[in-house]
């Protein structure tokens, strides 16, 4: 995604959908913004072919098989809605600017900018796609909610990739398989 000027994790949510869509009242409420993505509708940020999605930015990933929507009318390459738990995830890459050069850890902290009364859960290293990246998980109030959030911050040139999942904290862990799964998925493929 471009990254925001603020740089606040609700911004960064608000750039894909209100937190609302994402987080509604009651898990049995689905969200509003949910829809099954048609490969024209994703023909500016890439196709989706036999459960993976290539961007157009050069990588490709795979989606998760079950429980999870497609969400194509967003800024982010791609944008996925938890089809029976209020939650999201989001992948994107930004091959422009100076995000190139900021170190990967400033950038995953910007990615949960927002969250108050946080609490960091994780915060290190690891590798996406044989590439260091900066991981954290953070736990937080977002617009009277308690989420927890899980970023990833790879750069892979000319682009910095971002991976966020977000939930409300007690569903948290029930999505962070297919989210894990998406991430280890990741690798370069040719431009388009």
């Amino acid at each position: 995604m471009a990254r925001i000027p603020c740089l606040s994790l609700l911004a960064f949510l608000c750039a894909f959908a209100p937190l609302r869509e994402i987080l509604p009242a009651s898990s049995a409420e689905p969200p509003l913004a949910i829809r099954n993505a048609t490969v024209e509708t994703l023909a500016a940020a890439g196709r989706i072919e036999n459960g993976m999605f290539y961007s157009a930015k050069g990588y490709r990933v795979t989606l998760p098989p079950t429980g999870w929507r497609v969400d194509a009318g967003q800024r982010a390459d791609l944008t996925l809605r938890g089809a029976a738990q209020p939650s999201g995830m989001v992948v994107d890459a930004t091959c422009t600017g100076r995000e190139s050069t900021r170190p990967l850890d400033v950038l995953a902290r910007h990615l949960t900018f927002g969250l108050t009364r946080r609490d960091v859960l994780e915060n290190g290293t690891s590798t996406v796609g044989g590439r260091e990246a900066a991981h954290s998980v953070v736990r937080g109030l977002a617009e009277g909610r308690t989420v927890t959030v899980e970023a990833l911050v790879v750069r892979a040139e000319p682009c910095v990739h971002d991976f966020l999942y977000v939930a409300p904290s007690e569903a948290f862990d029930g999505g962070r398989p297919a989210f894990r799964a998406l991430v280890e998925s990741f690798a370069l493929e040719p431009r388009r």
